[in-house]
């Protein structure tokens, strides 16, 4: 469709993608975790989705949007996920790739005659070669690097700065180690606890 074609009432926003999108991500990749607007450096990561063994950074452009700001975006998330992907509207795919490094996925999404939200996958993400560890484990709260600290029976390190911790997990671990239990504590991140994990710690 010419984009000149969509008109208003066909034009896909953000809120309207979001939770199909979800539905297609489960239904594609299996076990995952959403992670909604995950600050990412100086940007804001729309989706970070969790695998058992990859972290995907997720970016949306609704029909609604523009590429003002994908550059800085795009650099942003290259330094943080293992694979990221853009889902573009229908107003944004004949073009999308010229805006994205060769390694993003693509997904495209449209709305049927019957109005129901479709998902393309246009290329699949490959592995990002700009991924930095050390940006990557900023992701994980102090208690969840403590829970990785403890599992692989190094020291507790309490006085040390969550910088410090970082550092020591990245030194002591293996990638083939370190990454699924990371991402195995973001399986199990409770938003309603952790708040309070958090304090608790810093009373301690």
């Amino acid at each position: 469709m010419d984009e000149k074609t969509i008109y208003a009432s066909e034009v896909l926003h953000d809120k309207d993608i979001r939770e199909p999108l979800f539905d297609f991500l489960e239904e594609t990749y299996g076990k995952v975790r959403i992670i909604e607007e995950k600050r990412t450096g100086a940007a804001r990561a729309d989706v970070v989705m969790v695998t058992p063994r990859v972290l995907y950074g997720i970016e949306i452009k609704s029909d609604a949007d523009t590429y003002a700001r994908l550059k800085k975006q795009v650099r942003y998330y290259n330094w943080y996920y293992d694979r990221n992907i853009i889902v573009a509207g229908t107003k944004h795919a004949a073009h999308v790739e010229e805006h994205v490094p060769e390694w993003w996925g693509i997904i495209t999404v449209e709305q049927d005659d019957a109005g129901r939200t479709d998902f393309y996958v246009l290329r699949e993400a490959a592995l990002n070669p700009k991924v930095q560890d050390a940006r990557k484990i900023t992701i994980l709260w102090r208690p969840e690097l403590n829970r990785l600290l403890q599992k692989n029976g190094l020291p507790k390190y309490r006085e040390k700065s969550k910088l410090f911790v970082q550092g020591k997990l990245l030194e002591k671990l293996p990638p083939e180690v370190l990454w699924p239990q990371a991402y195995e504590e973001l399986f199990e991140r409770d938003y309603n606890t952790i708040a309070e994990e958090i304090e608790n710690y810093r009373r301690r």
